[in-house]
């Protein structure tokens, strides 16, 4: 998980090394069904994100895993700063799809 702080939005990308979604289905991944018998899961985040005013979106590489991005507004965080001393935890994303 990583996060990142543009001039609009804080985003929280998580991702993994994994098969990805196809390219073919990334635009049909959030709706209701889509995953064939396998819950709502992707359908219900962007429901609850959508209700504060976040949203998600999916540009991992088919092939070299996934990669979820959740956009949060610039009203919608406050960011603290580390106690001295303390070191944060940083782990590596996969890289966006071109």
């Amino acid at each position: 998980m990583e996060c990142t702080k543009e001039d609009r939005c804080l985003n929280v990308i998580i991702g993994d090394n994994g098969t990805g979604i196809p390219y073919e289905v990334k635009g049909e991944i959030f709706e209701p069904g889509m995953m064939r018998n396998r819950g709502l899961g992707l359908f219900l985040a962007k429901e609850i994100l959508s209700i504060t005013g976040l949203t998600i979106e999916e540009n991992g590489v088919p092939g070299k895993g996934a990669r979820f991005v959740i956009h949060v507004p610039l009203e919608c965080f406050r960011v603290h700063q580390a106690p001295a001393g303390e070191k944060k935890k940083r782990t590596s994303v996969p890289e966006a799809a071109p």
